[in-house]
């Protein structure tokens, strides 16, 4: 089941092209990684799939929602870029906060996943004491606490040290694997994109190429 699919998208910013028909689809239980330089349009592809830019024309589809201005789809986390929390205010509250919006989880959830990605014990502190490390760490959490069945991730290994590196793959590899959820991860770490990826493709010329795991360009 496409889990992402994204028909003949055309956006461009101030008459500069950034996507010329480009064609995407993600399945359930599969996690796809996208590669590119820095400014070929990541980060713009992904804030389109999570309906935060509408691109002039084609056609974005979440678990078969059509994304619109209607903002972030249903059953969907995310994390693009930095995300933004209240630095006065401690991690665990950050995300309960967050958890408000949509009601979806309790006070066990978020300590759960805070002890997945390796910042139970550190809860307590104020996100402005947190390295760049945490805030990265907090920002995964943010993006899966709620179960979603489909998750993208911008540069999620970024700031990370090696133990935590190695935690996260094998969060996202069982949330894939036993969760039966579709990851889209963009990463410039191709260890990153060969150890995780089932599919790997490459923003270029304005769309997306599949490449083999082998390719590191």
């Amino acid at each position: 089941m496409s889990s992402i699919e994204v028909k003949d998208l055309n956006f461009s910013f101030k008459d500069q092209t950034i996507f010329k028909d480009l064609s995407l689809n993600t399945e359930s239980g599969t996690i796809t990684g996208i590669i590119g330089p820095n400014g070929v349009g990541k980060s713009v592809l992904f804030k389109i799939i999570a309906g935060l830019i509408i691109p002039q024309t084609g056609l974005v589809k979440v678990n078969g929602q059509e994304i619109n201005q209607n903002g972030f789809p249903d059953d969907f986390g995310a994390l693009i870029e930095e995300p933004g929390f209240v630095d006065r205010l401690s991690g665990y509250d950050n995300l309960k906060i967050l958890s408000s919006i949509k009601n979806l989880i309790n006070k066990d959830d978020i300590k759960s996943t805070l002890k997945l990605v390796g910042l139970w014990g550190k809860h307590n502190q104020k996100v402005k004491n947190y390295s760049l490390g945490m805030k990265k760490k907090l920002g995964i959490a943010q993006a899966i606490m709620e179960k979603p069945k489909v998750i993208i991730l911008d540069e999620p290994m970024n700031a990370l040290d090696e133990d935590s590196v190695q935690n996260i793959r094998t969060v996202l590899k069982k949330l894939a694997t036993e969760n039966n959820v579709s990851i889209l991860i963009a990463s410039h770490n191709m260890d990153d994109i060969n150890l995780l990826c089932d599919k790997i493709y490459k923003i270029n010329n304005y769309k997306v190429n599949e490449i083999q795991k082998s390719n590191n360009e």
